[in-house]
């Protein structure tokens, strides 16, 4: 009974260390929300830059997971390149050590529990305030609580070995097939990793179990070795859903960090000598050496995580092309995509509501290219006097009112998730731009729907258009792509880059004034019968079609630079 009441005391004490690093990382990431969507969006060719990106973000919000998911979403949605996500992965990897630091330095320095609770009440009064940021300030401080809380009780859970001669004697016969029990703690690493989706609790767990004498230093090593594969595993499973340039980012991650741990196992011994030299220079223990005492022995482990990342970097870093190689020949590109599939957002949001935000966008701009090729098939279809390709461009023009109805619903569904979040005012607005958007954008697609049900009644009375006609309907095409062209540069540019909206607003009003020169002559046309009335109305009312479709777009423009 003692047994099974042991077991669960050291899994609640592990549930509410993860629990309380959960709590803090996804309070950190609301916190700096905003900071973190322009940080991740300056990324420039610079691989130093890249790195500091990883390392900093992964620092800010504690999580390597939660990078790399994150990284993996961004080149899911066209935001990062598949060179820069490698990158920010490479220093994610180096800014997650910055938790084993926290946790060798702080966690283990006396008991925390008297420093804990007056941490929680103080976090519970900031949950008190109205403001978002300041609840999240406060559900950062009560998880940054919590883990240490976590971890006080994880130590206490740990049973004393001097009362445990089992456990000692299970530990030694692990413990003696020599290079093979490296081997088999880096698995037992990678086992414990993937079950628990958290290399800091790992970590935690590993720094318990050196601070209470169950493993010697070079096992915690091989552990912690272990660890880094482990974590990759949460990337694999965010990029199972997907495109295959997500797929690329997280089996670049997954390379990474096993070459790192092939290496570093076959240069073991001579490595943990660099890791005990480096830590005697600080003035403190050979963690080699019998007798070292647990401060040692906690800083070594840490040491040996930022060394193991700090130096697969910078090998690796100059190998960035043959990753990207490697990962392209290993995640092939599907030859065709279905084109209503969501291209950016299916891989669900972001880790914060905030940064999922950037993927809309994209997902949005590819909205804009389904509509353009919508519109290419109408000016096909008006030029065409084949009646079985006619046929064919009918169906394609169909096809396509469906996908942006479908494509609207699913980026609005997403919008959506992203209220159970906390947004910014700003990101707020931006939110309630991206439903009018998607909503004039769907009226595009009912538009160009309409050109081809209005070409197909005029087919269907036996009626045509002249060359005159035709040369004036195409002229006004022509105008309609002008339009694209300003609501898709306005919106690639974005509320915080565009300065005005003349682009759009001019070629709105050129499509008006054609329309209205056209009405005009179409009536003069009617009194000298220059063509048949039935004819003049079809004529007229793919005309009239295409003057809606400019106030569909100038009013995309207009609800971009009203966020400002």
């Amino acid at each position: 009974m003692n047994v099974v009441y042991g077991i669960l005391k050291l899994l609640g004490a592990l549930g509410l260390f993860l629990y309380g690093m959960t709590m803090m990382s996804e309070a950190l990431q609301k916190v700096a929300g905003d900071k973190l969507r322009s940080f991740l969006a300056a990324m420039t060719s610079n691989a130093f830059k890249r790195i500091l990106t990883g390392l900093c973000v992964t620092a800010i919000i504690q999580s390597s997971s939660a990078t790399t998911v994150m990284v993996v979403s961004f080149v899911n949605a066209g935001l990062l390149s598949l060179s820069q996500s490698i990158g920010v992965i490479m220093g994610a990897n180096i800014g997650t050590t910055v938790t084993a630091w926290l946790l060798a330095l702080l966690g283990f320095q006396g008991s925390l529990s008297s420093i804990t609770i007056p941490l929680i009440g103080f976090g519970f009064v900031f949950m008190m305030c109205k403001s978002k940021k300041k609840k999240s300030i406060g559900e950062m401080i009560i998880g940054f609580a919590l883990l240490f809380l976590g971890l006080e009780f994880l130590k206490n859970s740990v049973p004393d070995l001097n009362h445990s001669p089992q456990v000692i004697e299970f530990i030694r016969k692990w413990s003696s097939y020599g290079n093979w029990s490296i081997i088999l703690y880096v698995l037992i690493g990678t086992v414990l990793t993937i079950i628990m989706q958290s290399s800091a609790a790992t970590i935690a767990l590993t720094l318990v179990m050196c601070n209470n004498g169950w493993l010697p230093f070079e096992y915690c090593a091989a552990m912690v070795l272990g660890e880094n594969i482990g974590t990759t595993i949460t990337a694999n499973l965010a990029a199972m859903v997907a495109n295959a340039s997500g797929k690329r980012a997280a089996r670049a991650h997954t390379i990474f960090n096993l070459f790192g741990v092939i290496w570093v196992v076959t240069l073991f011994h001579p490595f943990l000598k660099l890791v005990s030299w480096v830590i005697m220079g600080l003035g403190m223990d050979n963690p080699l050496m019998s007798g070292a005492s647990n401060t040692s022995l906690l800083c070594s482990i840490a040491m040996m995580h930022s060394l193991f990342n700090i130096c697969n970097t910078m090998i690796l870093v100059w190998f960035t092309p043959q990753i990207v190689s490697i990962v392209t020949r290993l995640v092939k590109s599907p030859k065709e995509e279905e084109v209503y599939r969501l291209q950016y957002i299916q891989g669900g949001p972001l880790s914060t509501a905030e940064l999922s935000l950037g993927q809309a966008k994209e997902e949005i701009l590819h909205f804009v290219q389904l509509c353009r090729k919508q519109y290419g098939y109408a000016r096909e279809a008006l030029n065409t006097t084949d009646n079985q390709k006619f046929e064919d461009l009918y169906r394609k023009l169909e096809h396509y009112e469906l996908i942006t109805d479908h494509v609207e619903f699913e980026i609005a569904k997403y919008l959506n998730s992203l209220s159970e979040g906390v947004l910014s005012d700003e990101s707020a607005r931006r939110q309630q731009a991206m439903y009018k958007i998607i909503s004039e954008l769907e009226s595009l697609g009912d538009s160009g729907f309409n050109m081809g049900r209005i070409l197909q009644r005029r087919n269907v009375h036996n009626t045509t258009f002249d060359q005159t006609m035709l040369k004036k309907l195409n002229y006004m095409m022509d105008l309609l792509d002008k339009g694209f062209n300003a609501m898709e540069t306005n919106l690639k540019l974005g509320y915080d880059h565009i300065t005005d909206i003349s682009n759009a607003q001019d070629a709105e009003q050129n499509i008006n004034e054609y329309r209205n020169n056209l009405k005009e002559e179409h009536l003069l046309n009617l009194e000298n019968n220059s063509y048949g009335y039935l004819t003049g109305v079809y004529y007229m009312d793919f005309i009239n079609e295409c003057e809606h479709v400019g106030d569909f777009m100038i009013n995309i423009s207009e609800a971009i630079i009203e966020i400002k």
